[in-house]
């Protein structure tokens, strides 16, 4: 026996299509949206339509916007001698969080993967190298710890060392309250690596 009929049945399936979002949270938000006074509803629906309209990518770093250069693009207080790479859009807003970057970003869409079919020419390298026509001073790669992210930062590295643009990659390694017996060995190898004087 249903539970719900055809059209919050409908709106439940729709929330539940949205990352990270379960069954109950679904469930959740749809009985919401049905509780809502209807103007807000449309006004909600509206705000979505719209967003999806007029949301696009930065011309410079590729993360979105709806103007043609983000706001960090525009800072000219940010330093744009200094980019730093990221897979996608959620690292950068991890990084922007800390409060301590002042340079400014290049989002790649993904990493190399040649299990799943990504190539170099499947994420923004080729927009990346265009921006280091203009003065570069350093380039640090913040790919992820995984695979594909250290494929890509190897790649990125080769590709612009012979520019002559200084490129670093993130330090990795212990998290904070990590037990090191828990620790892989590569990760553990990273933070011997990665030390810094005290």
């Amino acid at each position: 026996m249903e539970l719900y009929s055809g059209y919050i049945n409908k709106l439940i399936e729709q929330f539940a299509k949205l990352p990270g979002i379960g069954s109950k949270s679904a469930q959740r938000l749809a009985l919401h949206i049905i509780n809502m006074p209807p103007d807000h509803v449309e006004h909600f629906a509206h705000i979505m339509v719209e967003a999806r309209k007029n949301v696009h990518y930065c011309k410079n770093c590729f993360t979105l916007t709806d103007k043609e250069i983000c706001p960090i693009c525009a800072n000219l207080k940010r330093d744009h001698k200094m980019i730093m790479v990221v897979e996608n859009i959620r690292d950068l807003a991890a990084y922007e969080k800390t409060g301590k970057y002042d340079g400014v970003y290049h989002v790649l869409h993904g990493a190399i993967s040649p299990m799943l079919g990504v190539g170099p020419n499947d994420i923004k390298l080729k927009e990346l190298v265009k921006r280091l026509e203009e003065e570069v001073d350093e380039v640090i790669i913040a790919t992820n710890s995984s695979l594909e992210g250290e494929t890509t930062a190897m790649y990125i590295s080769k590709l612009i060392k012979p520019i002559g643009v200084k490129v670093t990659r993130i330090a990795s390694g212990v998290p904070v309250g990590g037990d090191l017996e828990c620790i892989d060995e590569i990760t553990l190898l990273r933070a011997l690596e990665g030390r810094t004087e005290l």
